[in-house]
């Protein structure tokens, strides 16, 4: 029985899991909202990860076949976004049913019949936009969190309503979404993906209409190869799929790190500090990384690491989670938009508001101030976003500068107004011939040293 081994990082915004095999490859990825339940986050993370884990499995075992036939690399791929989407339709079916619960208790007479009428017609509204967005775009790789993508829909809707009913609306909102993100929903994967195969012969035997009815739709070599070939690629596959899901994943060892480690249910031998593990993630992706940057939801870490992935020196911030993920959450609540739409809209800025305050608090009285006085929010944001890479750049200054390759980890890592500024800051500051890595895994980097420490340790 082949072994696998599992790295959690549990930190204070985000949950991650990673599984490797014995070569060190990672064969799962699991994220998730923290919130407030770290048992829950955990567990949720881990079981993404294991599913998807089974999709690797699923790809390595046809390797060969993939080549000859990109069409079924296709079918995988749209197998897996199917599966996503079917996990995420059954968390949204139980936030109704929380939003019904929340408006009996909270509305009465007249007024609960028309916030109730107006939360029915924004489900109605952004749930086939959803499962398009998941089934013909590519929602389910972006990793966004199941609050993230609900609330930028809900927001968008609430916007077209009168807006005496907004703050009802978001009421409703708010009281439902953290019960829900906090429920542990344990699917069967042969069932999901019984219906997720399902659901894709639907999709491919109404293609033509699809396309006809959304211009938007690119045309897809691969895809079109399926509209006319989807039920052989159906009963060729579907073997090795169903093997695939009755597989054993056999967990050898496991590791937990991040903010939240201590209440991991983990021996102490099992677990080891994030810089340890950051460091280590980030050499094991980029062999020649020197510098770390981490920056994750509570706290900011610049590592220094020798050839071995080993930590020679580090620097953190001691005050309080200003510049870190927690406090663009805070600064996404004050504009009333989700984390994921703070980068882009920060990179439409035309000039970079200087701000002052350095505290979560007084930052967000200065940022209503500036809106009050008329500034862009996209110029707030901006500078908001470059004074976070600021204290991050005297922390590595502290830890002993940049050398040459730096690698940004960390959650953050994964916004694009951070990204360029970081870039730009350490170019400026260090050198334009620094090799700067930012990976699409960077936001792992600490579960799967985690997992890599938990091979080590076996």
């Amino acid at each position: 029985m082949e072994k696998y081994y599992l790295g959690i990082d549990l930190g204070s915004t985000t949950s991650k899991a990673v599984i490797i095999n014995d070569e060190d490859k990672i064969i799962g990825r699991g994220i998730t909202n923290t919130r407030a339940n770290y048992t829950v986050a955990t567990e949720i993370a881990r079981l993404d990860a294991i599913y998807n884990a089974r999709f690797t499995l699923l790809k390595n075992k046809l390797k060969e076949d993939i080549k000859n036939q990109p069409e079924y690399r296709k079918y995988i791929e749209d197998l897996e976004a199917a599966f996503q989407f079917l996990q995420f339709k059954r968390r949204l079916d139980r936030l109704v049913v929380q939003f019904k619960d929340v408006i009996e208790q909270t509305f009465k007479n007249e007024q609960k019949n028309k916030i109730e009428n107006f939360v029915k017609s924004i489900v109605n509204t952004i749930s086939p936009e959803i499962r398009s967005e998941f089934l013909f775009g590519n929602l389910g790789s972006k990793n966004q969190f199941f609050r993230d993508i609900v609330s930028e829909k809900y927001n968008k809707e609430v916007g077209k309503i009168d807006i005496k009913f907004f703050e009802p609306l978001m009421l409703v909102y708010d009281k439902s979404i953290t019960p829900v993100e906090n429920e542990l929903t344990e699917f069967n994967f042969g069932e999901l993906i019984n219906q997720s195969m399902e659901l894709l012969n639907d999709k491919y035997a109404n293609l033509d209409n699809t396309f006809s009815e959304n211009s938007s739709i690119k045309f897809d070599s691969e895809l079109n190869l399926l509209k006319g070939n989807y039920k052989k690629v159906y009963d060729t596959l579907k073997e090795h799929i169903q093997f695939v899901s009755n597989i054993d994943i056999h967990i050898a060892n496991m590791v937990g790190t991040g903010y939240g480690r201590a209440l991991l249910p983990f021996p102490e031998k099992s677990i080891k500090s994030e810089i340890l593990c950051h460091a280590f993630g980030a050499h094991a992706i980029f062999p020649n990384t020197r510098t770390v940057l981490d920056i994750g939801g509570q706290d900011t870490k610049a590592i220094q690491v020798d050839r071995y992935g080993l930590v020679t020196s580090f620097h953190m911030n001691d005050r309080c989670a200003a510049g870190c993920g927690r406090y663009l959450g805070y600064i996404a609540d004050e504009f009333s938009i989700s984390l994921s739409e703070l980068g882009p809209l920060a990179l439409e800025a035309e000039n970079e508001v200087n701000i002052c305050s350095t505290c979560t608090v007084f930052a967000a009285a200065e940022i209503r101030e500036l809106t009050n006085v008329g500034q862009k929010r996209s110029d707030i944001l901006a500078g908001l976003h470059k004074s976070i890479v600021m204290r991050a750049m005297s922390l590595i200054s502290r830890s002993g500068g940049v050398r040459n390759e730096f690698t940004f980890t960390g959650g953050v890592s994964r916004n694009p107004a951070v990204v360029k500024y970081v870039t730009e800051l350490v170019r400026k500051n260090y050198g334009q011939d620094l090799t700067i890595n930012i990976h699409s895994d960077s936001i792992f980097m600490g579960a799967l040293g985690g997992a890599m420490f938990a091979r080590l340790s076996n």
